[in-house]
């Protein structure tokens, strides 16, 4: 099986370098707006047994909010929540996309409109307490629905501020919240050349695992390494 998840990602990685060269950029998630943001972390009860989800911080964090195919506005898209947290001197990165909550849903991204969704991690991080993902949901009853009409991405920019409880699931167990992350200012330009790479940059004591992670690495390194050609 992990031959098999990197030999894809080997494989994803030709047409994905493909539209990058295209692009002149990325070649998912083309279309984003930047804000200024806060993740305060308050840790769970009881403990994950895991430092960064147990720990107490706030952090001033800078947040990507996307549409992953960059389909126009009237369509709906799989949306990314991207998060940069400075940790010790470097970077963690969180990359979530548009899913549902239940045991299945949390695995597959669901396209949307509105930026006020469910995001999840997707992807697994192996810890000491099991197989770990997270999310982040909207505050705001009826939130994680898509609103009758689209909502453009920069529609996004004119919201009193958008906010998220993040949480963190052992498997396919119950969400725990641990966190909450709040949206500021817009960034100028709103569409600032920052990358993420939730592989690589992974909380500390979370470890990036399963074929979604042996299947981005090749595949994001050649993409990255095209739209910057």
């Amino acid at each position: 099986m992990t031959d098999l998840a990197s030999a894809a990602g080997r494989w994803v990685a030709v047409p994905l370098g493909a539209v990058a060269r295209a692009r002149h950029g990325r070649p998912m998630h083309p279309r984003g707006a930047v804000f200024d943001a806060v993740l305060d972390r308050h840790g769970g009860a009881p403990p994950w047994g895991v430092s960064w989800l147990d720990e107490r911080s706030r952090d001033d964090v800078v947040v990507r909010l996307s549409r992953g195919a960059g389909l126009p506005p009237v369509l709906p898209d799989v949306l990314g929540l991207a998060i940069r947290i400075p940790q010790d001197g470097a970077l963690v990165d969180l990359l979530l996309s548009s899913t549902g909550r239940g045991p299945l849903g949390r695995l597959l991204p669901v396209p949307r409109w509105d930026t006020a969704t469910s995001y999840g991690s997707i992807m697994g991080y192996r810890t000491a307490a099991g197989t770990v993902r997270l999310a982040a949901f909207p505050d705001g009853a009826g939130a994680a629905h898509a609103p009758s009409e689209p909502v453009p991405l920069a529609a996004t920019v004119r919201r009193d501020g958008l906010r998220f409880t993040v949480h963190a699931s052992l498997g396919r167990g119950s969400w725990r919240p641990f966190g909450r992350l709040t949206l500021g200012a817009p960034r100028d330009p709103l569409d600032c050349d920052l990358r993420f790479d939730a592989v690589v940059n992974p909380p500390p004591g979370l470890v990036p695992d399963g074929p979604l992670a042996r299947l981005r690495r090749p595949a994001y390194a050649r993409a990255r390494a095209e739209g910057r050609s």
